[in-house]
């Protein structure tokens, strides 16, 4: 069992390749600087929703982005690189072309959205793979891996400690692509196959994306809707209440199958249930910000101490092979090497909290924080009814946030964890640089599909999409919730997806009798649903897996399963709607 399996063919490198599509990238950056530094227009542009005059045809058109980028991963299963320029070339088209955005607006769109994705995206993927490899390099991850095996041997157990347990504690404290990029790096080493581990990662990383980054999704909705913030959260914890206990089940099945499921049911209710129980009255009781944290704390608590004195009948290894009559191998670590092991993993947590509290991350985003308004775009986009009530200028400013950021926090403690392990400054700065090295495409690959986003969102895509499932009338419920969905899965962000569609919610509920605070939080509720098929943390998982270039593999492991996370969520936000009563006694 390798705690570090060699980097696939597919990350080889390959000079010419690699100069092309950086060349491309960076073409687009130079571009758009150029243009923002001659940009001297000072009026407004207001989108349109339909500029072909037919909401079908234009409904096509806006979501041939998306359809490039993942009909490139997943059916021709190019590598993520090629699939991310090529969308990003189809938005610029179908912006400039189509929906009439004047070139400098695009091109500056996407220089925003590419240097939004190098930071502060790439900037938390890469401290965590940097720490990832200091552990490797010094031999802690093994002993990691073995003490794992120490609290159980059974790859089911594994998966609801890993996959659904610690990594909704990362997705509490710092989001973005954290929890999937430590949870199989983890998993890995327990000799769980490459893909598999991102699949996985991907599908337990689901249920506590509403309340990640210390509740910043529902903090960013209260933004844009106006609705009280703890209805909000009350609400939003409410529609995930039935998913927080199918989501450890699914996650099981979908490793070992139904029956092999059912023989560890005990687990995976307490498991499903404790998570349950503390995020329910976590929100209802004291907001969005400690949800996550608390209710992936108290279930790692409770389930290993479960595993203390429950077995199950069967004990499965990562191959699904019966192990129950094998003697464990003693691993013969001591305690203190097991602290050892686990100690960089502990002052990432513990410094990825304490840059969450509010009130140290409140003074670094004051002091140090430098904000950049991006010349001849901030402002300068219309955003105009029926997407929100009355026609809103769309900021669009640069927040170098460099110390307050998640990655400089992870960046710190890989640091400070890298000391503690005996290394030198000289062997943590030739670490760094290979690191930098060998996550080098998922920096062009982010950097290219945020560009695409960001394209989207300026021009009026992702507008023209929601407005299409705002058409549905009464099926509006079901439908709404497949645009926070939707909107998650192509920008990669549960905050940008209530950004954007938080005010069509609204409106359109308060348009049709349903209640505004119910589809709101839909927005967030369903978007958690489309978190795992969202290209970056696809990416993300590819890159933490050593598996860049089977993206596509990815996504087809775990597409099914967001759609129909995506549907049973629209079917139970319609059942709540027929329920105003009932959600509003919880909401308030």
């Amino acid at each position: 069992m390798s705690a570090n399996p060699p980097a696939p063919a597919a990350n080889s490198f390959n000079g010419a390749s690699f100069v092309l599509e950086a060349g491309a990238l960076l073409a687009v950056v130079l571009g758009a600087v150029y243009l923002l530094a001659t940009n001297t227009a000072a009026g407004h542009w207001p989108q349109g929703y339909d500029p072909i005059g037919r909401w079908q045809v234009s409904t096509l058109i806006a979501a041939l982005p998306i359809v490039v980028l993942l009909g490139a991963m997943a059916i021709l299963r190019l590598k993520a690189h090629i699939a991310a320029l090529a969308g990003l070339v189809a938005a610029l088209l179908a912006a400039v072309a189509v929906f009439h955005m004047p070139l400098r607006l695009a091109f500056t769109a996407a220089a925003y959205g590419a240097g939004y994705g190098l930071f502060p995206i790439c900037w938390i993927i890469l401290p965590i793979i940097f720490l990832y490899d200091l552990t490797v390099q010094t031999g802690r991850f093994v002993t990691l891996q073995q003490s794992l095996t120490g609290i159980t041997a059974d790859s089911r157990l594994q998966l609801l400690l890993i996959a659904f347990a610690l990594g909704a504690f990362f997705e509490g404290t710092s989001g973005f692509g954290t929890p999937v990029a430590v949870c199989s790096a983890i998993l890995i080493s327990l000799g769980f196959n490459p893909l598999e581990a991102a699949g996985l990662s991907l599908l337990g990383n689901t249920v506590p994306v509403a309340f990640g980054s210390i509740g910043i999704p529902i903090v960013a909705l209260q933004g844009v809707t106006g609705l009280d913030l703890f209805a909000l959260s009350r609400t939003t914890a409410l529609i995930l209440l039935p998913f927080d206990l199918l989501v450890p089940f699914w996650l099981i099945w979908v490793f070992a199958g139904m029956a092999a499921a059912i023989e560890v049911w005990p687990a995976i209710l307490l498991t499903g249930a404790t998570f349950a129980v503390v995020q329910f009255l976590m929100a209802y009781g004291s907001g969005p910000w400690l949800v996550a944290i608390v209710s992936a704390a108290s279930t790692i608590v409770v389930l290993v101490a479960f595993l203390r004195f429950w077995k199950p009948r069967r004990t499965l290894d990562v191959h699904r092979e019966d192990i129950t009559g094998k003697a464990r191998e003693a691993h013969g670590h001591t305690a203190a090497a097991i602290f050892k092991a686990w100690l960089p993993w502990l002052v990432v947590s513990l410094v990825v909290f304490a840059w969450g509290v509010p009130r140290f991350s409140g003074w670094m985003e004051t002091h140090t924080t430098i904000k950049v308004p991006v010349t001849g775009l901030n402002n300068v986009v219309l955003r105009v009814p029926p997407v929100v009530a009355a026609p809103a200028a769309e900021p669009a400013v640069f927040n170098l946030n460099w110390l307050s950021a998640t990655g400089s926090g992870i960046f710190l403690a890989a640091l400070l964890a890298g000391l503690m392990m005996g290394l030198g400054p000289g062997t943590l700065a030739r670490a760094f640089v290979r690191t930098v090295y060998k996550i080098r495409y998922t920096l062009v690959t982010i950097a290219a599909m945020m560009a695409l986003g960001f394209v989207t969102r300026y021009c009026g895509l992702d507008a023209t999409l929601g407005l299409a499932f705002a058409r549905t009338g009464l099926l509006y419920p079901f439908f709404g919730t497949l645009i926070g969905w939707l909107g998650t899965a192509s920008t990669g962000s549960d905050t940008a997806s209530n950004v954007l569609f938080g005010s069509l919610q609204t409106t359109t509920a308060r348009q049709l009798g349903v209640a505004p605070v119910l589809m709101a939080s839909a927005n967030a509720a369903g978007g958690v649903m489309g978190k795992m098929i969202a290209a970056p943390s696809i990416v993300v998982a590819s890159t933490a897996t050593q598996s860049y270039g089977q993206e596509g593999s990815i996504l087809r492991f775990v597409f099914f399963h967001s759609l129909a996370f995506a549907a049973l969520a629209g079917i139970y936000v319609s059942l709540l709607a027929c329920a105003p009563a009932f959600v509003g006694l919880v909401a308030h």
